[in-house]
């Protein structure tokens, strides 16, 4: 999105947002961080001026443990209780509207008849609102989330800065991804200046695990494959795997960030099975030099498999059995590669 378009989006934004009373605010389901983060701040920041807001995302209704400590989700609504008919509906960090999940029915409403609001900056965004402040540009959503509460005016809080930080250290992968600026880090001296638990948030989103997701996590790299003429490397988690050490789907989402690490690939790519289906995450490596950035484009690849994503990091959920996901995986990657 052009400069001058996104600012007029987040101008129309905080009209939408700062003229309504009653607001249903919402993510893609199986939140991460970011989907989190953002909710969550707008949700405490409608609350810090007095407005009425609905937070919540789709069944399976749940959050990964390493969100658990994030202030606010105990004013969250489940999806059941939410709002059917709502006048204003804002998205956080979802590229499509099937990505919602339970929530489609209310989103698609606020659409036609009111204002369905879209905060993202996934580059596979479909732009799917009456109203879409999407820019690909930015590290995270925090980030418009943030620039949100600057056009309203609203100042942030303790608890505001607890969700924009966490989905921007998760982001962009605690500042070590290509888009890492010298406003990333503006932004996150901003919010550490109110007086942030860095140390104990970080061991909690990255460092801290069950005994038994470890073992799980064992297995499954003892599995990983390479194959060498994708440069691929890529491992999966069975649901008798998750029963096995009572481990939950959500506990794995870190499982990419140790498969990623193999030297010998340019592509990370780990399955697990869900009620939903296969869901799949992909990385990618990137290059930089003094003059520019490249590497495999995994947001096209997951694009083709009825996902989407960032360039560098993206997913998808299919219906399984694993090996034919995987199949489909590197025959999407192969065609990609012969593309480009």
């Amino acid at each position: 999105m052009a400069e001058a378009v996104l600012e007029a989006a987040l101008d129309r934004a905080a009209e939408v947002v700062g003229g309504s009373d009653e607001l249903l605010l919402t993510c893609h389901k199986s939140p991460d961080g970011d989907a989190l983060g953002s909710t969550l701040a707008l949700h405490h920041l409608c609350r810090s001026q007095g407005r009425t807001s609905q937070a919540t995302w789709s069944e399976p209704y749940e959050v990964a443990p390493h969100y658990r400590f994030l202030p606010g989700l105990d004013l969250c609504t489940k999806p059941a209780d939410a709002r059917q008919q709502p006048a204003v509906v804002v998205t956080f960090d979802c590229g499509s509207l099937a990505r919602l999940g339970d929530l489609v029915g209310p989103a698609t409403w606020a659409r036609e008849h009111g204002q369905l609001v879209v905060v993202d900056h996934h580059a596979t965004n479909d732009r799917f609102g009456s109203l879409n402040v999407v820019d690909e540009r930015a590290a995270a959503t925090v980030v418009l989330v943030h620039r949100l509460a600057q056009r309203l005016g609203w100042p942030l809080t303790r608890d505001v800065a607890v969700c924009l930080y966490t989905g921007l250290v998760t982001d962009t992968g605690r500042f070590t991804y290509a888009t890492t600026t010298p406003a990333v880090f503006a932004l996150a001296e901003e919010l550490a200046s109110f007086g942030l638990p860095i140390a104990s948030m970080t061991r909690q989103l990255f460092e801290s695990h069950r005994l038994a997701y470890l073992h799980l996590a064992g297995e499954a790299l003892a599995r990983a494959r390479l194959v060498d003429d994708l440069s691929l490397v890529c491992t999966w988690v069975g649901q008798d795997d998750l029963a096995r050490h009572g481990v939950s789907v959500d506990e794995v989402e870190g499982l990419i960030d140790l498969v990623r690490r193999t030297s010998e690939a340019e592509v990370a790519c780990v399955a697990k099975e869900a009620d939903d289906g296969v869901r799949v995450s992909l990385r990618s490596v990137t290059h930089q030099d003094d003059r520019r950035e490249w590497g495999i484009d995994v947001g096209a690849v997951a694009t083709r498999l009825g996902g989407g994503g960032h360039r560098y990091a993206a997913g998808f959920t299919m219906p399984g059995p694993v090996p034919e996901v995987l199949a489909a995986v590197e025959e999407a990657l192969a065609e990609h590669v012969r593309a480009t």
